[in-house]
C-alpha cells in the first residue's frame, strides 16, 4: 500500500491567480499529523483544468501506478474533478479497484465513508442477493452519486459566482476610468491595470495572497509595494460597494 498526494490548479482558466501553496500546506500538515511520507516521490502537481481527466498528464501517470490498497489525498474534491458525470464514474471505478480517495475539505465524500453506504450484508443462505437487496444496493449507489454530484455542482457555482463578481468589478472600474476615485486625483492609480485589478479582486475574495501579487508584478511596470496594494484593495472594495 502506498500514499500519494495530488494537487491541481487551472491557471489558464483562472488567469494565473492560483498557486499550489494552500493545497500543499494543508496536505503537508495532514501528512505530518499522521506520520505519512510527503516528498517529491509521492507528490503530483498539475496545471490543468478539472473538466476532464484526458489531458491531465500527471494524473494519468499517477493513475497508472495505483494499486489496490493505495490512497490518494486531495485538499478538496474539486482538485480531483470538476465534471459531475465523468467524475462520478472515475470515483466509482477507483473505489471498486480498492483505491482510497481522501478529500481533506470534503471528508464525507472520501471513499472510506462512501463504502459504508454501499456495504450490503451477505445472506449466508443464498449465493445471490435477493431482488430487494439488489434494489437497496442500487439505491445506495444513487445516494453516493447524488452526494458527489451535488458537491461538485456547489463548487462549480461558487467558481462561476466569483468569476462574475470579478468581471463586474472590472466593468465597474472601467466605467470609472478617467474620473476621480474616492476623492483622489486622476493618475494616482496608473499602475492599476486590468490584470492587476483581477489579481486584487482575487486577493479580496481570499483566493490569492499579498505575496502572490507582489511576486507576480515584481520587476514589471505594475510593480507595487505592500502599502499600495492595500490602498488599491480598499479603493476597489469601495467601488464594488457602490455598484452593489
Amino acid at each position: 500500500m502506498a500514499d500519494y498526494f495530488y494537487m491541481r490548479i487551472s491557471t489558464q482558466e483562472e488567469r494565473g491567480k492560483q498557486r499550489y501553496d494552500r493545497q500543499e500546506h494543508a496536505l503537508m500538515r495532514y501528512a505530518q499529523a499522521r506520520g505519512l511520507q510527503f516528498d517529491e516521490h509521492n507528490i503530483y502537481k498539475e496545471d490543468k483544468s478539472g473538466k476532464s481527466f484526458i489531458n491531465r498528464t500527471e494524473w494519468q501517470k499517477l493513475e497508472k501506478i495505483l494499486r489496490e490498497g493505495d490512497c490518494v489525498y486531495f485538499k478538496d474534491i474539486s482538485r480531483f474533478t470538476r465534471e459531475a458525470e465523468a467524475g462520478y464514474a472515475k470515483y466509482m471505478d477507483l473505489m471498486e479497484k480498492g483505491i482510497q480517495l481522501v478529500f481533506l475539505d470534503n471528508a464525507t465524500l472520501s471513499t472510506a465513508n462512501m463504502q459504508c453506504l454501499l456495504e450490503v450484508a451477505e445472506d449466508s443462505q443464498n449465493a445471490e442477493k435477493s431482488y430487494l437487496m439488489k434494489t437497496f444496493d442500487e439505491l445506495r449507489k444513487f445516494m453516493v452519486k447524488v452526494l458527489i454530484v451535488s458537491e461538485l455542482d456547489r463548487v462549480e457555482q461558487e467558481r462561476l459566482t466569483l468569476s462574475k463578481r470579478i468581471k463586474d468589478g472590472i466593468a465597474a472600474a472601467k466605467e470609472k476610468a478617467g474620473r476621480k476615485i474616492s476623492g483622489r486625483k486622476e493618475g494616482t492609480m496608473e499602475k492599476l491595470t486590468p490584470d492587476l485589478k483581477v489579481d486584487i479582486l482575487m486577493y479580496i475574495e481570499g483566493k490569492s495572497t499579498q505575496i502572490d501579487i507582489l511576486k507576480k508584478y515584481k520587476g514589471t511596470p505594475s510593480e507595487i509595494s505592500r502599502n499600495t496594494l492595500k490602498k488599491y484593495a480598499k479603493l476597489i472594495k469601495e467601488e464594488m460597494a457602490k455598484v452593489g
